[in-house]
């Protein structure tokens, strides 16, 4: 099952012609997650083929307008579509009362239940049956969150010599076996699940920076993030202005992924001062091998791991 993460809008502070706001969408399974939520949205949604009516959740970084005043078109395009189902949207403090202000100032009727989570400090933020979503706390002007989905370890291969041999007759107790259960054969002898599984494979695991400093927080958030995706506001050279603005560059962004032994960096919310990106990867590249400048509607793969 491969899980697909499409680039949705990759510009900072302010669109362009070739980038929207920043937006970044993960398909799992019939889900669609999204990581902040810029302006005009939901036509990024449209044109990169994303539906309106599967379960979706919602997380915002942080209050800036580039990452969340797309919320109010996403919501009214949602109703006028007929969605139906519950909608979820998680995000700093101030988020709950963004929405409400939507729904009681902007005259449309809504069609679908919305549940808002507002994330007051770093930790677990939201659990489902096979993957969970944590924050960090990042360093920017504004109370401002990094989010990391994290699939929980699936069970490891099941060997049916092994099962076999050991007299566990083919059929549902190989499933429960594989699902970390003991059984019990008709012989009295029990069978215990590492007797016939291998270790447990890991989940995928996917981590967005937001708008941030440098910060040891996200470090630890991103160790071992099979894509991780970082803000790169400025070049290098103007390191001074990213100082002062609460942002990155793109070589402090790659020594972030080098210290968290990150597989794949992919860079965004890039100025709109940049018509050409060569610049950013290269100094990036300098530091960190596998790295990307993202665009808007590229879509990334991460495939299983087998291990």
């Amino acid at each position: 099952m491969s899980l697909s993460v499409i680039f949705l809008g990759t510009a900072g502070s302010v669109p362009t012609t070739t980038r929207g706001l920043p937006a970044i969408a993960i398909q799992r399974k019939g889900e669609l997650i999204l990581f902040d939520c810029g302006e005009g949205v939901q036509r990024q949604m449209i044109r990169a083929r994303v539906g309106f009516h599967r379960k979706t959740k919602v997380f915002i970084t942080h209050m800036h307008g580039d990452h969340v005043l797309g919320l109010p078109g996403l919501i009214q395009t949602m109703s006028l579509l007929e969605r139906k189902q519950k909608l979820e949207i998680f995000g700093p403090v101030g988020i709950k009362a963004f929405v409400k202000g939507i729904q009681q100032t902007v005259q449309f009727v809504l069609t679908f239940p919305i549940e808002i989570t507002e994330v007051k400090k770093a930790g677990l933020v939201c659990e489902e049956k096979e993957y969970r979503v944590h924050a960090a706390k990042t360093d920017h002007e504004v109370p401002s969150f990094a989010y990391a989905l994290v699939e929980k370890p699936r069970p490891g291969r099941f060997n049916p010599e092994k099962a076999k041999a050991l007299g566990v007759p083919e059929g549902p107790l190989w499933s429960r076996l594989q699902h970390g259960e003991k059984v019990k054969l008709p012989s009295g002898r029990v069978v215990k699940p590492e007797q016939v599984v291998g270790e447990p494979r890991l989940g995928r695991k996917i981590v967005y920076s937001g708008d941030t400093k440098p910060t040891g927080s996200f470090v630890k958030l991103a160790a071992n993030a099979d894509l991780l995706i970082h803000e790169a506001t400025f070049a290098d050279e103007l390191v001074d202005r990213a100082e002062e603005d609460w942002h990155s560059t793109p070589s402090q962004a790659a020594k972030t992924a080098k210290k968290a032994k990150a597989k794949w960096l992919v860079l965004t919310h890039i100025s709109a001062r940049y018509k050409s990106t060569q610049t950013l990867l290269e100094q990036a590249k300098k530091i960190f091998p596998k790295v990307e400048i993202a665009e808007d509607f590229m879509k990334i793969e991460i495939a299983l791991l087998d291990t």
